[in-house]
């Protein structure tokens, strides 16, 4: 077996084949054939050379990291390679790296604009500290680029962004670990990733854990998830990656909200399903958490009006009705109207419209309208009166309606309700029925007077908002009548 004098004079060989520069006991400089931007100087060691040998056991004869012992790995950079101060990087909901200084204020932020190199950080973070293969790296973010010679542009990757998050904080460069074979995400301390403190807070909170301490760690998911995993569109299970990480934050979510249920914190519940329904705005759970937490805190009227928000998103975006849940929690609101400990003020001004809400027809959603329809039939009958149903249909008159751009649709129907509000009577009843479609009541009103109505507001839109590309059509019948005397207007 060699002896360590041996293989201090083959390394020597070596190395001066390969130009990579051997302390001596001499005590002048040599340069270093990589970008570190320092020297080995008097034989001080300097630290900057282990982003050259990142490698545990790969490191010269003669050189070790600082604080570590011949055995150990590698240990965090220190002297000028240490990083001092506090580092955020974000990949949800965006992607952001920024230092905070000790009063919490962001002092600094670094751009990377290598798609690349934002989609390294990403995969490497998301396998939790574990190696990844140069070739798993290559097939994840270089897939279809069979031309490229991935396994270079990877280095290339790998050397840039170093000296990027370098630039950024000296000693970043070391989160990116060069491993046998490929790479890993080094987290070094002051420097937090969202992703990775998200994910060990779910992993917690999955745990038997205290109240108090179970309260906190919820408040932090729902702090730290400000949106779905950056996708830059260069990793192959990029979309699969960011569903998993949003339905455990929604889970964790439900869970919150039940645990603040049973402590009857309702404020606290309405601020989270707030927060939440940014992000996922169709979140049944969460939509009727919300209402039912108005409720308890007797604000009865946001809670209806939250009905209405999700019944018009409901159609607009799904073209459906409200789920039978939602429906059901509805029912709950009604009854929770009549059961509330309101006094007789409080339940005047709670059915009381404001001023400006009872100029023009009454507007409402499609539950809303089916009920006020039975109350009005109820009276019809009684007096022997009768209603008209009209419907009046925003439509492309190229192709009979089959396609629409979602831009002139909104701006066709928003400028006819438009036009409704202003020239209908305070009595006429209108929901949007579709996308495309509104319908209306009409009391006591007979065909020739019901239809004298829809023209002049077919009229009225076409003065106001003529267009080639857009046109209306509109249907009138007596309710209870059948369909006798059904007209349509082109």
């Amino acid at each position: 077996m060699a002896n360590a004098k041996d293989y201090h004079e083959s390394f020597k060989e070596t190395a001066s084949k390969k130009r990579i520069c051997v302390p001596q006991k001499s005590t002048k400089s040599c340069k270093l054939p990589f970008s570190v931007g320092k020297r080995i100087n008097e034989g001080k060691e300097d630290q900057s050379i282990l982003a050259a040998f990142p490698i545990r056991g790969a490191l010269p004869h003669g050189l070790r990291a600082a604080g570590e012992s011949p055995q150990s790995g590698i240990s965090i950079m220190k002297g000028g390679m240490q990083v001092t101060q506090r580092i955020e990087i974000q990949l949800l909901g965006g992607f952001d790296i920024k230092a905070i200084d000790d009063t919490g204020q962001r002092t600094e932020f670094l751009e990377i604009k290598s798609r690349k190199a934002v989609s390294l950080i990403t995969y490497l973070v998301l396998q939790n500290g574990k190696p990844v293969s140069t070739q798993r790296l290559v097939r994840e973010l270089w897939a279809g680029k069979r031309n490229v010679n991935s396994a270079g542009s990877l280095k290339t990757t790998v050397s840039r962004l170093r000296a990027a998050l370098n630039e950024a904080a000296d000693g970043l460069g070391a989160c990116v670990r060069s491993e046998p074979g490929g790479y890993s995400w080094n987290s070094i301390p002051r420097v937090h990733v969202d992703v990775i403190e998200l994910t060990a807070l779910i992993r917690e909170l999955k745990e038997l854990l205290p109240d108090a301490e179970k309260g906190e760690k919820y408040r932090r998911v729902l702090e730290l998830y400000r949106g779905d995993l950056y996708q830059t569109g260069d990793m192959v299970n990029g979309e699969m990656q960011s569903s998993w990480l949003h339905r455990e934050y929604l889970e964790s979510m439900y869970a919150y909200v039940t645990y603040l249920k049973e402590a009857e914190e309702y404020n606290e519940i309405v601020r989270v399903c707030r927060r939440v329904l940014e992000l996922d705005e169709l979140d049944d759970f969460m939509r009727i958490e919300l209402m039912r937490a108005m409720v308890c805190l007797n604000r009865l009227s946001d809670a209806q009006a939250e009905y209405r928000r999700v019944v018009t998103l409901n159609k607009n975006l799904l073209d459906a009705e409200p789920s039978e849940d939602l429906q059901s929690c509805y029912k709950e609101l009604a009854a929770a109207g009549q059961t509330l400990h309101f006094n007789l003020d409080s339940i005047r001004n709670e059915l009381l419209e404001r001023e400006n809400e009872r100029s023009g027809p009454f507007f409402c959603d499609y539950t809303a309208f089916k009920e006020i329809y039975n109350i009005q039939m109820r009276n019809l009958e009684r007096l022997g009166s009768t209603m008209f149903l009209g419907v009046i249909m925003v439509v492309n008159p190229e192709d009979g309606g089959d396609e629409m751009s979602p831009v002139i649709r909104e701006s066709a129907m928003a400028g006819l309700q438009e036009i409704m509000r202003r020239h209908l009577r305070k009595g006429d009843i209108i929901t949007r029925f579709s996308p495309t479609i509104y319908a209306m009541l009409l009391p006591t009103v007979n065909y020739s007077t019901g239809s004298m109505v829809m023209e002049r507001m077919e009229q009225l839109f076409y003065e106001e908002y003529a267009s080639r590309k857009i046109a209306l059509h509109h249907r009138i019948s007596p309710l209870g009548g059948g369909t006798r005397g059904v007209k349509k207007i082109s």
